[in-house]
């Protein structure tokens, strides 16, 4: 017996995000005018007047829940082109997943080596090559509200460096991004003027090949451990993302 749970959040209109996507959605009424148009015949002639509903989507490839390429984060890595969306290989893509919880870190915060070595020691659980990390902060429990994008905390580099260190090459998170929130990021900026205090985790990725799936959702409903992730990106040529229908797969 195979059990699926969603890990995706939707793709909507006035979404809680910063670059919502724009939908259109046709009637079956409206594709009956679209069709006999084309096919040259009148509306009436199809069953109740009725043809094919569809719908238009004008979004960012980084809207909903999407895999971020290496792409993303820079043109190389390590002195090496990066990998556009198309061009990962899928056995990135699906491995065991691997929850790591800081719900109890306060909003904003940055998550440390500490914090992922503590959460690893408190599920009794090594890392692997394959492993699919995914990082609980619980916001995705503010989606759909202004609290959204503040609300998770977000890998730091040397973190992000310790998970890929251990063979990981997929980090998911149920926030907006797997850094910390841009507010907090930019404040620290300010007080620092150093330049690894902005988006840190993303730009770690032009030193070392990974994904990163951002806008997660459900997982308080997932174990620690003990179940396969599938994160298949849609395939966009050279694309700097791809959006995604996360899930968790048990067998019995």
């Amino acid at each position: 017996m195979t059990k699926i749970i969603d890990l995706s959040l939707p793709h909507q209109n006035f979404a809680s995000e910063s670059y919502p996507p724009s939908i259109t959605h046709t009637t079956h009424e409206e594709g009956a005018r679209r069709l006999a148009a084309l096919a040259k015949i009148d509306p009436s002639d199809f069953e109740n007047g009725m043809a094919l509903a569809s719908d238009q989507v004008n979004a960012s490839t980084h809207s909903g829940t999407h895999v971020d390429a290496p792409y993303h984060y820079g043109p190389t890595v390590d002195g090496k082109p990066a990998k556009t969306i198309d061009q990962v290989p899928l056995e990135w893509c699906y491995g065991n997943g691997v929850v790591l919880d800081f719900r109890h870190l306060e909003q904003g915060s940055e998550i440390s080596v500490e914090d992922v070595t503590t959460a690893l020691q408190k599920i009794n659980h090594t890392l692997k090559e394959g492993d699919i990390v995914l990082v609980q902060t619980g916001a995705d429990k503010f989606w759909g509200t202004n609290a959204y994008l503040p609300a998770q905390s977000g890998l730091g580099m040397d973190a992000t460096e310790y998970i890929l260190k251990q063979g990981v090459k997929c980090i998911g998170i149920d926030g907006w991004g797997l850094d910390r929130p841009v507010a907090k990021m930019v404040e620290s900026y300010h007080k620092t003027g150093n330049q690894k205090d902005l988006w840190p985790s993303h730009f770690y990725g032009r030193r070392v090949e990974y994904l990163q799936v951002e806008k997660m959702a459900n997982l308080d409903k997932l174990p620690p451990t003990g179940f396969k992730v599938a994160v298949f990106p849609v395939k966009i040529e050279r694309g700097s993302a791809g959006w995604t229908r996360a899930v968790a797969i048990f067998e019995d």
